[in-house]
């Protein structure tokens, strides 16, 4: 029971903090900017310029029918936090807005567009570390996967294509559009930095016939350990194997070296490592 309690209120730290940015991102930077966010977000910006109502007060109207709709498939801890995300946030652009007149702190549109992208990514990675949501359009596409053959993950594309489209005539300039969909892809990077954390390390795969030789190269140069796959190819006869390390990038060069020297016919593949958890790796 306690350690319920203390992770409800880890998640509403999470949940407040991503508020604040997200709403100041919003109000010194997007609004002002002219710039649309994805989501509910982003339809509450071009109502504000369509019907000059206060952007969230807009931000619950959009939202709260969406809630009702989709309450019993959210769960009631995670729709009670959505809610509570969703008050918190709209009422914090207002103030930030109506009360305290937070300045608009740059004309260009390229440093609102990218700095308006990151507060709402980390105030919206924030939020969903909070195991809440920062908007309706993921119950939308819930809904409608729950009931066609379409991917939440593409309708949610669609809703934020349509955003990027109507800001365009309403803002009546293309530009604005293109520097929308410039703000939701800068988003959607901080969201991920956040909910997977930036790992410097890189995976390494090496295919190599000494594997057990490359194998104490490794651990006596590079200080890692590691595993050995066997496997065979695809022609089912050839025998390979695979070392398989996660290593820091300043120590790449140097293993390419250590392959060559070792192995100069080895294989060797690097790719960026989105996500460590055990071994001295995550929380």
């Amino acid at each position: 029971m306690q350690q319920s309690y203390t992770n409800e209120i880890k998640n509403y730290a999470f949940i407040t903090a991503g508020s604040v940015v997200l709403a100041i991102g919003i109000v010194i930077f997007l609004i002002p900017g002219k710039i649309a966010t994805g989501g509910t977000p982003g339809m509450a910006i071009i109502l504000h310029y369509i019907t000059d109502l206060p952007t969230g007060m807009l931000m619950i109207a959009v939202n709260i029918p969406l809630l009702i709709a989709g309450f019993r498939m959210l769960g009631k801890g995670f729709a009670l936090r959505t809610i509570v995300t969703i008050i918190q946030s709209s009422i914090l652009i207002d103030i930030f807005t109506e009360v305290i007149k937070l300045p608009h702190i740059t004309e260009s549109t390229m440093l609102a567009t990218l700095y308006g992208g990151i507060c709402v990514g980390a105030g919206v990675g924030l939020i969903l570390k909070g195991n809440a949501s920062a908007g309706g359009s993921t119950i939308v596409a819930k809904l409608i996967a729950n009931h066609t053959d379409i991917k939440p993950g593409q309708t949610i594309m669609l809703i934020d294509l349509t955003i990027i489209a109507a800001s365009g005539f309403i803002f009546n300039d293309i530009e604005k559009a293109l520097w929308s969909l410039i703000s939701i892809y800068v988003t959607s990077k901080i969201i991920d930095m956040i909910l997977t954390g930036a790992p410097s390390e890189k995976v390494v795969h090496i295919a190599t016939n000494k594997p057990l030789e490359m194998s104490a190269l490794i651990q006596e140069h590079i200080g890692r350990a590691g595993s050995i796959i066997k496997c065979s190819g695809l022609n089912k006869s050839e025998e390979k194997n695979i070392i398989f390390i996660v290593v820091e990038p300043r120590k790449i060069n140097r293993l390419r070296e250590l392959i060559k020297d070792c192995d100069p016919e080895a294989f060797m593949v690097v790719m960026e490592a989105r996500e460590l958890l055990g071994r001295g790796h995550g929380g």
